[in-house]
């Protein structure tokens, strides 16, 4: 069961990049949230009761209903749903991130360590390719965004592969991230949208004038 959670958290990954509708993001933000708490909640055996439901309530609470609440939202205010037409298209997308797989499997592999998870390793790696891919494939704030949440979810993926026992402190570190991002770029494109008509990573140049 364990290794289906992965497999599904990495077929996620490869359609969030050929994705082109940011409600489908939102949609797939909130997944991997679920994917997450059921990889925690078979992963972490030895894991005080505190940290259980910490773990618990950022992956289920944080992950899957309050960051794509917040998405929903900026879509609804903004009134843009989809990519940049400029982004790559869908196809390069997809050689992209199966290239990006392959190289985290020869990266986890060249890494490997007996206290490190190898699988684990792979996929965080996996996720931060696709993060990165987000960020620099897109024209579109939102999309950065997305690319910043992902790699987000790579952290968490990373925490995994070093060990069952999460700290508390690293939990802390990722949802202040997580909320951190939201936030501001929230402000951002709340503040831009008003005087854009497209949210476009361009435009912040603008702002220094």
């Amino acid at each position: 069961m364990l290794n289906f959670l992965i497999i599904l958290f990495a077929i996620s990954l490869i359609y969030l990049s050929v994705s082109e509708r940011f409600r489908t993001y939102a949609k797939l933000i909130a997944a991997q949230g679920i994917l997450l708490m059921g990889i925690a909640l078979f992963e972490l055996k030895e894991v005080n009761t505190a940290s259980l439901i910490f773990i618990l309530a950022e992956t289920l609470i944080f992950k899957t209903i309050v960051v794509p609440y917040l998405l929903y939202s900026i879509i609804n205010r903004t009134g843009v749903y989809k990519v940049h037409n400029k982004s790559l298209l869908g196809f390069y997308s997809l050689i992209l991130a199966l290239l990006a797989l392959v190289l985290s499997i020869v990266m986890a592999n060249a890494l490997e360590n007996p206290k490190i998870d190898t699988v684990y390793l792979t996929i965080a790696l996996f996720t931060l390719f696709i993060g990165v891919l987000l960020v620099v494939n897109h024209k579109l704030i939102f999309s950065h965004m997305i690319g910043f949440l992902v790699i987000e979810n790579a952290v968490f993926m990373f925490s995994m592969s070093v060990g069952s026992e999460m700290t508390m402190l690293i939990n802390i570190g990722i949802l202040l991230d997580i909320f951190v991002s939201v936030l501001i770029i929230s402000i951002l494109i709340n503040r831009i949208g008003s005087k854009f008509n497209k949210l476009e990573a361009d435009n912040l140049n603008s702002l220094k004038n």
